[in-house]
């Protein structure tokens, strides 16, 4: 089953689910690279200040040997002499603590970067379950930490006894030399070979970055299942998307059926689009268009309006060159200005005229044939969706 499911993830992973792995507290690292640098780093530090290292080292010793007898019956005497000599070896010890500790501390940030999280702290106890530690222990993954270990053992140990057999003469000569002539010379000896066997280890280290990279890339992939799934998380369910979007047209279905009452007029065409036209000289620049709609709602406009006294004037050119070209709440298109004043001037009379005669309404309004959709010479400049 296991291999089934490796089988069908074979997409990469997605930044989402790299950042939710993060977070997580699963990024790629590589143990032999942190051991190898901190081994040069040690190295390094032996190779730049072995020598006064031993030298306070040897001092220190002798110090810590030789005990006055005053401070071997005194108790404060030999607490004053104790925390001398523990400030003496702390300062001895101090460069090469310092070194492992910043390199401990930088060496994981070349791979995966700097993270902080506690999730690796929350207590798992799946980890307790011991079948799954049997399985863990015959896995491929255990099989192939195995093999990387024997080979890195067979690694070190070659170079470790080539470096020594290299310096077999030397080391033989050391019998015959003076104490601290031999110890000298065997410190450097020691620095250069463990400088060697630190390199080897690196060696392993560059082997296993890009390993690392690649399982955990590899234990990150994604089917083609779990990629939907994501980007309907992301995107949002498309029904429920389709709800939402539902219901924000009637929302605003019903906001614009509110305004048309406040309407001056409503062009029609007369059957199929209707737009409601408001003008208030005070504070607009040019009528606005309140509401509009084609068949159905066009109807509900009518009605509305109707009921309101909201005046209705049949001009289809106009009617269908405000629907296609003017958005609601937004200001007419500034060609139809001359067509709209001939209505909003034969509504002005229409008010005026209540208990005398009526005005005759406009005809022949002015719509420029590339705005009404209808118009054969409008057909090259028509938008997308335009009523037809």
């Amino acid at each position: 089953m296991a291999e089934e499911q490796d089988q069908e993830r074979h997409l990469p992973a997605s930044q989402k689910r790299l950042d939710d792995a993060r977070e997580h507290g699963q990024v790629p690292r590589s143990r032999e690279l942190t051991t190898a640098l901190l081994l040069l780093a040690a190295a390094a530090v032996f190779a730049a200040v072995g020598p006064s290292v031993l030298h306070a080292a040897s001092d220190f010793l002798g110090k810590g040997l030789t005990i006055p007898q005053s401070a071997a019956f005194d108790a404060e005497s030999a607490l004053r002499r104790s925390a001398e000599l523990g400030g003496r070896g702390f300062l001895v010890a101090v460069p090469l603590f310092a070194v492992l500790f910043f390199a401990a501390l930088l060496t994981p940030l070349l791979i995966g970067g700097w993270m902080f999280t506690m999730e690796p702290a929350v207590p798992d106890f799946s980890r307790l379950n011991p079948l799954k530690g049997i399985a863990n222990l015959f896995s491929v993954q255990a099989l192939a930490e195995l093999f990387k270990a024997l080979a890195k053992v067979a690694l070190v140990g070659m170079v470790a006894f080539g470096v020594l057999a290299s310096h077999q003469a030397e080391t033989a000569a050391y019998a015959g030399m003076a104490p601290l002539a031999a110890v000298a010379s065997m410190g450097d000896l020691i620095t250069h070979d463990f400088l060697v066997i630190a390199a080897a280890l690196l060696a392993v280290a560059v082997a296993d970055v890009p390993l690392q990279i690649w399982r955990h890339g590899r234990g990150l992939r994604m089917s083609a299942e779990e990629v939907r799934r994501e980007a309907r998380e992301s995107d949002g369910d498309p029904q429920v998307k389709s709800r939402i979007r539902q219901r924000q047209r009637e929302a605003a279905r019903r906001r614009m059926m509110s305004a048309v009452p406040t309407a001056d007029v409503v062009v029609t065409n007369p059957s199929h689009y209707a737009v409601a036209l408001s003008y208030q000289a005070s504070s607009m620049r040019a009528p606005r268009v309140v509401a509009k709609g084609r068949d159905e709602v066009a109807a509900k406009i009518r009605e509305i309006a109707a009921l309101n006294g909201v005046p209705l004037l049949a001009a289809p050119p106009l009617a269908r060159a405000l629907y296609a070209h003017a958005e609601i709440d937004a200001e007419i298109p500034a060609a139809l200005f001359n067509a709209v004043a001939q209505v909003l001037a034969y509504v002005y009379q229409l008010r005026a005229a209540i208990s005398g005669r009526a005005p005759l309404a406009p005809s022949d309004l002015e719509v420029p044939a590339e705005l009404d959709p209808l118009d054969p010479a409008s057909r090259r400049s028509t938008p997308s969706g335009a009523p037809s």
